[in-house]
């Protein structure tokens, strides 16, 4: 008995729609990788001759003393604000996810920063950063507490106290819009039952708003993670990694092997491992998400 053909969706229309997207994915992220893949086993020099190389690259990788400080530096920056960007995005959430009058202006100020970039807010942190001049320099030597001399950018410590400050103020938004809109979506019967057996504000958030916001917690947590992996743009803004490597991160140190040292064999292959690695923190996340049974 012959299988019945469907007469409003027929295989070769479903085929049809689903090309655009089957060639995207093959044009711009299989042949690239399969590209990288390639480039990862020669020297490739960026300038000069290719040779392959086989497995060198990767083997070199065990041995490489700078790329292992900035995965422990990675490590330790995406520890510092992984905490602070959703205890922070929580609060804001608890603070404007009621419709009360000046909400939706809070939303739009907490959410403001992420919408303007890092990038941009990494610019503007160069400029109130400087010696002197800078409008945190001054703030700093009014309030008695420095002179207004500090150098922020070529201290390791300082730098990385003021790139986590940066990154928290800039990326809460983004939490508190994710947390905001999952708090929303709660029935505000929970809570006036809750409220009828006694239960304070406190005892509804740990054993209602939490537990139901378990998934978009934990999504929330792994898009910061993540983005903290692949930290780049404000490290190469405002230290270019330095003072030496002291504030280099991977992405930073990839950067660097491929567009200063020119040495684009070994970078690619830092750059596969480094995909491999948020691939896996990404399966995490569909584990975390995933609803118990």
């Amino acid at each position: 008995m012959s299988t019945p053909r469907s007469l409003t969706h027929p295989g070769r229309t479903g085929l049809l729609l689903v090309s655009p997207a089957v060639l995207f994915v093959g044009v711009f992220v299989l042949v690239p990788l399969a590209f990288a893949l390639v480039i990862s086993l020669t020297n490739w020099p960026l300038i000069g001759t290719v040779k392959f190389s086989g497995l060198k690259n990767y083997t070199a990788i065990v041995s490489d003393a700078a790329f292992a400080k900035s995965v422990l530096y990675t490590l330790l920056y995406t520890v510092i604000v992984t905490g602070p960007i959703l205890v922070l995005g929580y609060a804001l959430a608890v603070l404007v996810r009621r419709r009360r009058r000046g909400s939706t202006l809070l939303r739009t100020v907490f959410f403001l920063p992420f919408v303007v970039g890092l990038s941009t807010l990494s610019f503007v942190t160069v400029l109130e950063t400087q010696p002197e001049s800078g409008v945190i320099n001054i703030v700093l030597r009014k309030l008695g507490i420095t002179d207004g001399t500090t150098a922020w950018l070529v201290d390791g410590p300082l730098a990385t106290g003021l790139i986590c400050v940066l990154v928290i103020w800039a990326v809460s938004g983004l939490t508190m819009m994710l947390l905001m809109a999952g708090m929303q979506a709660i029935p505000r019967e929970y809570y006036e039952s809750a409220e009828l057996d006694g239960a304070g504000w406190w005892k509804q958030e740990w054993e209602i708003t939490i537990p139901i916001l378990r998934r978009t917690i934990a999504m929330a947590v792994i898009i910061s993670v993540i983005g903290s992996l692949l930290a780049f743009s404000q490290f190469y803004i405002l230290t270019r990694g330095g003072p030496g490597t002291d504030t280099t991160t991977v992405v930073q140190y990839i950067y660097n092997r491929a567009f200063v040292q020119l040495q684009l064999g070994a970078a690619t292959a830092l750059s596969i491992v480094l995909v491999i690695v948020v691939g896996l923190v990404t399966a995490a996340q569909f584990r975390l998400l995933r609803e118990k049974d």
